[in-house]
């Protein structure tokens, strides 16, 4: 494991960091106001991150000029488990902006999975058969910098009180669909009432079995995951699926342990989808650790996803042979169940396509 500012702590040969209680991170509160504050306190400005992580000022002109085009934004909790100094630290290196992101590279698009063209109804994406995608709004807590919608035009989606009951109807009106994705920008970064209000709306339509929710918040800002929040996603006949988005083992610290306990305690399902990320998370020892951590943690590993082809994100691609071979490493010290699939999306396409690994006889 990289080594942080933090402490390591070992439970059952398992590694779980603990922020000290002097960082942002170390309050259990659950109120709302608590994780809307952080939030609302992000880091958006280039100088800032560098300042407070002690980094060369000399990455910072690649940073305004990257930032220019896709905004930064991390929250203090994100930040408080960054090493100190460390321009290479894994979960600085998938937020700060830089110079590559201005490369034109060939193959990379605006739109690399062709949701534009299944966008024709304001908020929605309907791409696959028997379950869409609805999107409550805009807004990260965390603007990665490898998000494959970083040029999705969501001001042409931002939905009034009309649209809302008009992309509730298009559910309604097809019987087919067996699960709504809350996906966005994060759809937790809406707040416990509205998402409330959303929830039972969806669970009025007959047809609908689960609610599927992809986000980083509970990564992110542990502290979003309130009471409220927990009995939105289990007071209604709705089965829930909380799929977060963790690409390293350093990202779980004691506070999103926690969080994940309430969900999981909860009846929550609890899935993990990572992105193959150069620099980052491209050795079998970081998957397999990060399988770990996050099965210790009542979530399992479900997708590892070669890296959606969007323009600016080019230096983060790894090759699909490589991933194959680093999945195939992976399960030689890992159960199986710990092995994410590896899997590609590819616009166009009616479902993931998933991809064998590499296997070395030993």
């Amino acid at each position: 494991m990289i080594t942080c500012s933090a402490q390591t702590v070992h439970t059952n040969n398992i590694k779980i960091r603990e922020i000290s209680s002097g960082s942002p991170q170390a309050s259990s509160s659950r109120s709302p106001q608590e994780w809307q504050s952080i939030l609302s306190h992000a880091v958006t400005e280039p100088e800032e991150l560098l300042n407070t992580l002690g980094l060369n000022p000399d990455l910072l002109p690649g940073a305004v000029t990257a930032s220019q085009s896709f905004r930064i934004r991390v929250p203090h909790t994100y930040i408080a488990r960054m090493e100190h100094g460390n321009p290479d630290d894994p979960l600085l290196k998938q937020v700060l902006p830089i110079s590559d992101e201005m490369v034109e590279a060939p193959g990379f698009s605006h739109d690399p999975l062709g949701e534009q063209p299944k966008n024709s109804q304001r908020g929605i994406i309907h791409k696959y058969q028997g379950r869409l995608l609805l999107m409550p709004g805009s807004l990260c807590a965390v603007n990665c910098r490898f998000c494959f919608r970083r040029h999705f035009p969501y001001d042409d989606n931002k939905l009034n009180k009309e649209e809302w009951q008009s992309a509730l109807e298009y559910i309604r009106q097809d019987a087919s669909l067996k699960e709504v994705i809350l996906s966005g920008g994060d759809p937790l970064v809406q707040n416990d009432r509205r998402l409330k209000w959303l929830i039972e709306e969806l669970a009025n339509i007959p047809h609908l079995q689960r609610l599927r929710i992809h986000t980083r918040l509970p990564v992110i800002i542990p502290q979003r995951v309130t009471d409220d929040l927990v009995n939105s996603l289990t007071s209604t006949r709705l089965k829930s699926v909380v799929v977060i988005h963790s690409n390293h083992p350093n990202e779980i610290d004691h506070t999103v342990s926690a969080a994940l306990s309430r969900l999981y305690r909860a009846g929550v399902q609890l899935l993990n989808q990572s992105t193959l990320l150069k620099g980052i998370n491209d050795n079998a020892e970081t998957l397999a650790e990060l399988s770990e951590v996050l099965f210790h943690n009542h979530v399992m590993p479900y997708y590892l996803h070669l890296l959606d082809k969007v323009q600016g994100a080019a230096h983060f691609e790894v090759s699909e042979e490589q991933a194959r071979k680093l999945v195939g490493d992976m399960s030689q010290f890992c159960s199986g169940y710990l092995v994410p699939k590896l899997a590609r999306e590819t616009a166009g396409m009616p479902s993931k396509t998933i991809i064998s690994p590499t296997y070395h006889s030993i």
